[in-house]
């Protein structure tokens, strides 16, 4: 198992993480548990944030709060001096609620509600990302009843297809995200905002997808979003504030994964801006991006207590824990691939190949296939890493499972920033029919 960010291998052959030991971890929080490294983070914040400040253009880097949205995370995202992206009413309700700067909130989502927009307005967030004309309309008649501009950046489809999986590729022309850039929806949508008496429209925004090692889909991106901003300003005089690209950039999770570094990714996106730009005679925007998954994955573990085994001879040997599904559902979503290794044996010797199973009834909650480990016992800690993004953030309670704790840790401390849900959180909101006879 690769060791990410501060995780080491202690005097007593354990895991450690953030200067704790995880097994200690586990006795004192339960299991699941997730753990976060915070300097892992924030070296992931500075390490974008460095790279656009070397690259000499002007920039935003926002925090894609679906990978992993909590208080505690937007308080850190926050003091790092990122912007945040938000989808929905409740992810925006979080970020106020931990005292974000509203005006540093963008939101994103192709669906958006009339309460949501009128939440996001009322509490004046930075822009919205819009991403149809139904949207364009609401928020120039909800701006005009406010007396209010809003500002918009119209998400677009390149028709890029980064090589990820079919899932998770958003930006190619048949998708329901974004106005197409091919068909000439795009344009009549700049058309539209610029004709709209309450919209200010800053720019362009676009994603391509997610899990992306290679920068090439980036590059031929940015060119072709600049060939069309240039269509529009020779057809509309429209000239971009902002040029918004997106995220998507790759972490590791198993053997064979390569992602960059965040100063290579930025480093070809700038330089295609500015060799573009030139080119297209057109001005410099100031440029976005919207790492989630590439700031949070790798600097969260999953901690997990081994239960029941069951071995088929000559099949496979099943190692059961006590999550799965219900704190990460990538395995079944997408098939998601992962590595592990038993936190309070470190150095012990691989000994078999197992599978690792989770708790759930039913037969496809199956978090790692063909693993080796050392000769696994009841009450061993499984340490799964990379778990930090889509893992809380799509934690569900299936089978009434109540969901984990997760707890930040940095400098050998420890603080539980989300409490572990109580079985009486399960039927918090449940209501019994009067008609019932009790």
């Amino acid at each position: 198992m690769l060791l990410h960010g501060t995780s080491r291998i202690d005097e007593k052959g354990q895991l450690e993480i953030g200067g704790c030991n995880a097994v200690e971890l586990a006795a004192e929080f339960g299991t699941p548990l997730f753990v976060y490294d915070e300097a892992q983070i924030r070296s992931k914040c500075r390490a974008f944030v460095t790279a656009f400040q070397e690259s000499g253009l002007a920039f935003q880097v926002a925090y894609a709060s679906k990978a992993f949205c909590t208080m505690a995370m937007c308080k850190l995202i926050e003091e790092e001096g990122l912007s945040l992206d938000v989808v929905s009413g409740g992810e925006l309700y979080t970020a106020l609620e931990a005292g974000f700067p509203a005006e540093r909130i963008h939101f994103h989502g192709n669906n958006k509600s009339i309460e949501e927009m009128e939440m996001a307005l009322d509490t004046g967030i930075g822009c919205f990302v819009a991403d149809n004309f139904y949207e364009l309309g609401l928020l120039n008649q909800l701006g005009k009843e406010r007396g209010k501009q809003v500002n918009v950046l119209l998400r677009i489809t390149p028709g890029v297809e980064a090589h990820t999986h079919e899932y998770i590729s958003t930006g190619q022309q048949d998708s329901k995200f974004g106005f197409d850039m091919m068909s000439g929806q795009a344009l009549e949508a700049i058309q539209f905002a610029l004709n709209a008496e309450a919209l200010h429209l800053l720019g362009t925004h676009c994603h391509i997808g997610s899990q992306i090692f290679e920068t090439n889909g980036f590059v031929l991106t940015v060119e072709r979003v600049i060939s069309f901003l240039a269509e529009a300003k020779a057809k509309l005089g429209f000239e971009p504030a902002v040029l918004n690209v997106g995220g998507g950039f790759g972490i590791y999770y198993v053997e064979g994964d390569t992602p960059r570094t965040p100063g290579e990714y930025v480093k070809a996106i700038a330089t295609t801006v500015r060799r573009e730009c030139e080119e297209h005679d057109l001005a410099l925007p100031e440029l976005w991006i919207e790492p989630g998954r590439s700031i949070v994955g790798d600097a969260g573990t999953t901690l997990y207590r081994i239960g029941s085994t069951k071995e088929i001879p000559g099949m496979r040997k099943y190692v059961a824990v006590d999550g799965g599904m219900t704190d990460n559902l990538r395995p079944a979503l997408y098939q998601a691939k992962y590595e592990a290794a038993l936190a309070n044996r470190m150095l012990d010797e691989a000994e078999e190949t197992v599978s690792i199973a989770g708790k759930c009834c039913e037969s496809g909650d199956m978090l790692i296939w063909d693993i080796q480990l050392p000769k696994v016992r009841a009450g061993d800690i499984l340490a799964v890493p990379s778990t930090g993004a889509y893992g809380y953030a799509m934690a569900n309670n299936y089978n009434r499972i109540a969901r984990p704790a997760v707890v930040f840790v940095r400098d050998g401390h420890a603080e539980l920033v989300v409490e572990r849900e109580q079985l009486s959180d399960l039927v918090r909101l449940d209501r019994l029919p009067k008609r019932i006879n009790l």
